[in-house]
């Protein structure tokens, strides 16, 4: 039997002899190389296949394992070897020499408090997927009630049935100012806490190549969204005494070589807003701050990218450290949400692994 398993790590997978050949071979034939997959090394082979939007089909799993097991590539798939050495023998990715044995890093395991959002009304838009679905179900399994907000309705109703009753289902396009009044609505009109999680990528555009269709719907859903939901729920937040906003911003806000012209602006533009609206309400126990994710495994839509715009990101993205689940996110998120974030005001909270710190 081979040593490695549908729910391997990528790496184990790619130092497979037989198995990695294929991997590499495959990405070869998509004009990339492993190195293009260093974030995500970490995860699941099955997690790699379920969020590559169809790059890498469910049927290459069984391949795999197939090619792990016998050791024969199968006919009709390319394959690449790793680069050998002026010896002729492959060479191994090397190992940092820190003086000490590193062992593989200890899985995390989400850590559920029970309680700490009994009582409390929380907005969370984006809510049918990725990062806003994972946070939904936390604070629902904390013992809070969550109006979920997104433009899918099957996704809602899908999260509606797994969390029952403290989810209350909201069909919404945020960038339609009609939008805010109806989650309102449907809150009872008391909000505790707002969490901004929707959002849309660019197509990695510099600012030569970037039209008006995707600049303005950026915008419209990155920032005009966020605005005014937030518009909507500070005076009940005011009157109450108190209440948390988090803005899920992005690496790109930090930085401007994490996506194109329109996301990073949109993102550096949220957190702007953060910060203002943190200074403006501060005192009044309406606390404002934002979340800045690296890279996630959401699987979230990635639009054709923009030939320029796409060659100069692509470099700096192997310095990504790792792939963070959406779960990890909610963590991030679900403390500044929670009462625990006392004293914690206009922070923006890089959530990504270290990105940023490089």
């Amino acid at each position: 039997m081979p040593n490695v398993t549908p729910a391997s790590p990528l790496r184990d997978w790619l130092a497979e002899p037989t198995a990695g050949q294929v991997l590499r071979g495959l990405l070869a034939s998509q004009g990339q190389s492993e190195e293009a997959l260093a974030p995500a090394l970490g995860l699941p082979l099955e997690q790699l296949v379920k969020m590559s939007g169809g790059k890498f089909p469910p049927e290459l799993v069984d391949v795999l394992v197939t090619a792990a097991e016998t050791g024969q590539i199968p006919d009709g798939l390319p394959t690449a070897a790793p680069a050998p050495s002026p010896t002729g023998a492959a060479v191994p990715a090397p190992e940092p020499d820190l003086g000490v044995e590193i062992g593989a890093p200890e899985p995390w395991t989400e850590q559920v408090t029970p309680g700490r959002f009994g009582g409390r009304s929380v907005v969370v838009t984006g809510a049918a997927s990725g990062i806003g679905k994972a946070v939904a179900s936390r604070i629902v399994r904390e013992g809070g009630r969550v109006i979920a907000v997104d433009i899918s309705a099957d996704g809602l109703a899908a999260l509606a049935a797994d969390l029952g009753d403290e989810l209350v289902p909201v069909t919404a396009d945020i960038t339609a100012p009609a939008s805010a009044d109806a989650v309102l609505a449907a809150a009872g009109g008391r909000v505790d806490a707002l969490a901004n999680v929707a959002g849309v990528m660019d197509d990695d555009a510099a600012v030569h190549e970037v039209d008006d269709t995707t600049w303005e719907r950026v915008m419209r859903i990155n920032v005009d969204g966020p605005m005014r939901l937030m518009r909507a729920v500070v005076p009940g937040m005011l009157a109450a005494g108190g209440g948390r906003i988090v803005n899920v911003v992005s690496e790109a806000a930090l930085r401007g070589s994490a996506a194109g012209a329109a996301y990073t602006t949109s993102k550096h533009a949220l957190v702007g807003l953060t910060m203002s609206s943190a200074y403006q309400y501060a005192g009044t126990g309406v606390q404002i701050n934002a979340v800045a994710p690296g890279a996630v495994a959401t699987g979230i839509p990635m639009p054709a990218a923009a030939p320029y715009g796409s060659s100069r990101t692509a470099k700096m993205r192997v310095a990504i450290p790792r792939l963070a689940m959406a779960d990890e996110l909610a963590a991030s998120i679900t403390f500044l949400l929670s009462r625990d974030a006392v004293n914690i005001n206009g922070a923006i909270l890089p959530s990504d692994g270290g990105w940023s710190a490089a």
